[in-house]
């Protein structure tokens, strides 16, 4: 029976969701990137397999809240059931296709989700894990919109200027564009 679930990306920052007995856990096997929406002008986190990479991330119970609520929310992935040692009855979200346009659209990465991912790797795995987190995902070529100032993403959290600075130091690590909201 499933009834947990492996979070990567936002499902990391505890504070977008009330799931619980939330663990941190790392996955081998797979690699975070970057994806095009197909339904959408944004950029978002999926997963691919990797044999030579891991990914950190958070592994929650579904408990009362149920499989509808977070199928909701993940509407643009498939769930897939994980097979690997350690994450038995656990499921992990991956882009579907059919939401996924070809790549190299120009559409951005949205600052306010990727600061809200960055909240949630430094509260569970402080800064090295978020260092892990800009290694471990690639698509850093594609632009990030600083929509701080009027946030697009819908579980946009406030940052203090510690993690504004924390996110904005990694976005140089990794050499990716910050463009101007229109």
């Amino acid at each position: 029976m499933v009834n947990s679930f492996f979070g990567y990306g936002s499902l990391v920052n505890a504070a977008t969701h009330d799931y619980p007995n939330t663990r941190p856990a790392t996955l081998r096997g797979w690699r975070r990137t970057w994806v095009q929406s197909s339904s959408r002008d944004i950029a978002f986190l999926s997963v691919k397999a990797d044999p030579l990479s891991h990914i950190a991330g958070l592994v929650a119970d579904i408990g009362d809240i149920g499989w509808d609520t977070l199928d909701e929310r993940e509407a643009a992935y498939d769930r897939l059931i994980l097979e690997a040692s350690g994450f038995e009855g656990t499921a992990m979200f991956q882009a579907k296709p059919s939401s996924m346009a070809p790549l190299g659209g120009g559409q951005p990465i949205l600052l306010s989700y990727l600061d809200c991912v960055v909240q949630g790797f430094n509260t569970v795995y402080g800064t090295d894990g978020v260092r892990d987190f800009f290694r471990s995902t690639s698509g850093w070529d594609t632009p990030i919109l600083n929509d701080r100032s009027a946030p697009v993403y819908p579980r946009a959290q406030m940052l203090s200027s510690m993690e504004t600075k924390l996110t904005d130091d990694h976005i140089a690590m990794v050499g990716a564009q910050v463009i101007a909201s229109a």
